[in-house]
């Protein structure tokens, strides 16, 4: 009984004299006030959910200033902070504002945030179904879907059919501002992803390179290798009587070129975008317009900055149907 007790004090003076070591001091307390032009609601179910640990205003439980749990928690909310951080709402232009909404609700729909191991000790920051419906339906209302005329629709047909067919090509393009030179045969590539930014009513398409594509099937995309190439074709959504969703008008294709050492102070990749059918580069008027596509993606940093999960392909899904 008494190496017990010994045993007992021991272990007890260890967890007390851990107490001495304390993590880097970050600021925890600076209020971060409501975002603004965001409905009551949804501020509410944003802070109890996700402030703690994007925004400089954090509130600790008594659980997370012991050591050494203080250490990850310290290590958790500046890395969150680094990714996404609500204190600068206010800063940021509406498109990126919408956009980070369109994120954080993709982010709860796929499980991943808040983290399970967070919430699993934090209960007040677990959304319910209703939580989750509240954001959805917000997200939907920073561009209602409306149902598109008898006259749009045919024109959308039309010009998508010619797209397919090849027939919207132009015999030269001008390089982007930043000398990015355009991909006429992107539409020779493998689709790998669809995306729905119902956040602006588009819908977008994303072709792989060989070199992506090879990196898809080597599981070798975090980070992805030098050479890749990505093309985002961008159309306005349209909307039948009956609230389906299809192609609408061809809005934009954009490319993202992975070079690490070339592009080292664009975050490894080069950026660019051809606006309408007649492809015009865009940026011409807007110095380093890159950054908006770094700004845009920055939620994403810690997956290379690509948004992009790669759907299986056709030949992989072979592969797992034979095992």
């Amino acid at each position: 009984m008494k190496k017990k007790n010994k045993l007992i004090l021991v272990l007890l003076a260890g967890f007390v004299s851990l107490q001495f070591f304390r993590p880097e001091k970050i600021d925890y307390g600076t209020k971060t006030q409501n975002l603004t032009n965001v409905p009551k609601e949804v501020n509410t179910i944003l802070r109890s959910s996700c402030f703690d640990c994007h925004s400089s205003q954090t509130n600790l439980r008594w659980y997370d200033k012991i050591t050494p749990a203080n250490f990850l928690v310290t290590s958790h909310i500046k890395e969150a902070r680094k990714v996404l951080d609500f204190s600068q709402w206010d800063s940021w232009p509406k498109a990126q504002q919408n956009s980070t909404i369109y994120y954080v609700i993709n982010k709860v729909l796929s499980g991943e945030m808040p983290l399970p191991s967070y919430a699993a000790v934090h209960s007040s920051a677990k959304l319910n179904q209703e939580q989750i419906q509240t954001l959805k339906n917000y997200a939907l209302s920073l561009a209602p879907r409306k149902a598109s005329g008898d006259s749009q629709i045919k024109e959308a047909e039309e010009q998508y059919n010619s797209w397919v067919k090849g027939e919207l090509k132009k015999t030269h393009v001008e390089d982007a501002p930043n000398g990015q030179h355009y991909f006429p045969d992107y539409r020779n590539w493998k689709a790998i992803s669809t995306t729905d930014r119902f956040d602006n009513g588009t819908m977008r398409i994303i072709f792989g390179n060989t070199i992506a594509i090879k990196a898809i099937q080597d599981h070798k995309v975090n980070p992805w290798p030098d050479g890749t190439v990505f093309a985002k074709t961008v159309w306005k959504q349209q909307v039948q009587k009956d609230g389906s969703i299809f192609s609408g008008e061809f809005l934009a294709v954009e490319f993202m070129v992975k070079d690490a050492k070339k592009y080292s102070k664009t975050k490894g990749w080069n950026w660019a975008r051809w606006k309408g059918a007649d492809l015009k580069p865009y940026g011409g008027d807007t110095p380093n317009f890159e950054q908006e596509c770094i700004q845009c993606h920055k939620p994403v940093a810690n997956r290379d900055y690509v948004f992009t999960s790669p759907l299986y392909l056709i030949s992989q899904l072979k592969k797992i149907q034979t095992k």
